[in-house]
């Protein structure tokens, strides 16, 4: 049987759909374990854990840590420049 243009159309369209739900859910799920994630590194900082040990566990950027604890009212040192003072 032939399919005709319109079908062919409809099923690529379905396929773009799915694809989107599909991706929609995984960003969702993303977002969650991010969440997860950064609790679990604001507990860990408020135990008194090493900052620099929760970075490298959590896999994440300095600023990425120290935006997450600022966010959760916890103090951090002001940024060094670079290059020093001279």
């Amino acid at each position: 049987m032939v399919e005709i243009p319109e079908e062919a159309h409809a099923n690529a369209l379905r396929s773009v759909a799915q694809a989107a739900a599909d991706r929609d859910a995984a960003q969702a799920e993303l977002q969650r374990r991010t969440n997860a994630l950064r609790d679990a590194a604001v507990a860990a900082a408020r135990a008194g854990a090493a900052r620099t040990r929760i970075k490298a566990l959590a896999g994440v950027s300095s600023r990425t840590l120290y935006g997450w604890l600022t966010d959760a009212g916890i103090e951090v040192r002001p940024k060094r420049p670079k290059g020093g003072d001279t």
